[in-house]
Formats: structure tokens, sequence, C-alpha cells
């Protein structure tokens, strides 16, 4: 069950970074709101992951999760431009989460 929750953690983590992002500074009240939903829930499922698994390998799956998806999200937006490099490099993190995984 930790897996699972720290999985969804990651996820909600490209969702509040990319609201962040549309808020325009925390103007824009959806997007603003969005952030401050997904931001919470994001930290407690990090938090409940974190009642049994490692510190390091919990922030760094949820990192990467957050980090593949955001990157991910603002390319099929056309927000940020695709590249092949990228791409492999998103795939190497997603890897190394794997990994972790796989080790733990």
């Amino acid at each position: 069950m930790s897996w699972l929750a720290l999985a969804l953690s990651g996820v909600l983590e490209a969702v509040w970074a990319t609201a962040l992002g549309r808020s325009d500074g925390l103007t824009r009240p959806v997007p603003t709101l969005s952030f401050g939903v997904s931001l919470a829930l994001s930290m407690a499922g990090l938090a409940y992951a974190m009642r049994e698994l490692p510190i390091g390998t919990s922030y760094a799956v949820w990192v990467g999760i957050g980090a593949t998806l955001t990157v991910s999200t603002a390319m099929i937006t056309g927000d940020e431009p695709a590249s092949l490099v990228k791409v492999l490099l998103i795939a190497g993190i997603l890897a190394c989460v794997a990994g972790l995984k796989i080790l733990h």
C-alpha cells in the first residue's frame, strides 16, 4: 500500500507543479486552488509512504515520478520543446525509479 500511495503522491506532485506554473504567481483562482489541494494531498501521500519506506527512497521516487510527469506534460502541451535527448533522459529517470522499487 505504501508504494501505491507513493506513486499517487508523485502524480499529484506533477499536478501541483503544473498548477503552480499556470497560477500566474498564485493570482488565478482555479489553478491556485488546484495547486493547494494537490500539494496537500501529495505531501500527505508522501508522509504516509514514509511510515514504511526509507526517506531517501521515498523522496527519490516521489520526485522522479513528479518531475517525469511534469516535463512530459509540458512537452505534450507545447509549453516546453521536446527532443529525443529529453525523452531518453526522462526514460532514464523512470528506469532509476523502477530500480529503486526493485531493490527495496
